[in-house]
């Protein structure tokens, strides 16, 4: 009878103490979407998204309230044009890959064109660091020390 009891108070506390820790992971996973990059191992696959984007521009560069929607309205005009052209079968993969460089070099310079000169010194920046990070990418795996730094 004794043990009957031990073994009921046992269990009760060992429920007791794993609902804490169960609500907070369900409550941690339903609060947080795991964004695309957590989903594939920390890679990202497809094109950004142009209000995360925004967020990220808005942080590194200060962006004011009034440069923001100017910015995501760039972004978002290069992520629509960018779309067009994957589904466009009828380019080559190298005309398209000119056409999706051109995109891209239009929106930069656009954006470039929104940015006061402190900001513009820091985008030029970033524009460097992901040519690099594009060209050593291209080139090959780096070094075993060396990691490349990812594209901004």
């Amino acid at each position: 009878m004794l043990k009957t009891k031990l073994l009921v108070v046992a269990a009760a506390s060992a429920i007791l103490i794993g609902v804490p820790f169960a609500a907070a992971q369900d409550s941690q996973s339903s609060d947080q979407p795991a964004s695309p990059a957590q989903e594939n191992g920390g890679r990202h696959h497809g094109p950004p998204d142009p209000a995360r984007r925004t967020a990220e521009l808005t942080k590194q560069l200060k962006l004011t309230s009034e440069q923001q929607p100017k910015v995501l309205e760039a972004l978002q005009t290069e992520h629509s044009q960018m779309e067009s052209l994957h589904q466009d079968s009828s380019l080559s993969q190298p005309d398209r890959r000119a056409k999706m460089m051109e995109i891209r070099k239009t929106t930069d310079s656009h954006i470039r064109g929104l940015l006061d000169a402190n900001q513009q010194k820091k985008w030029d920046e970033m524009r460097a660091r992901r040519e690099q990070w594009q060209q050593n990418r291209h080139a090959g795996p780096p070094d075993a020390g060396e990691q490349a730094p990812p594209p901004q």
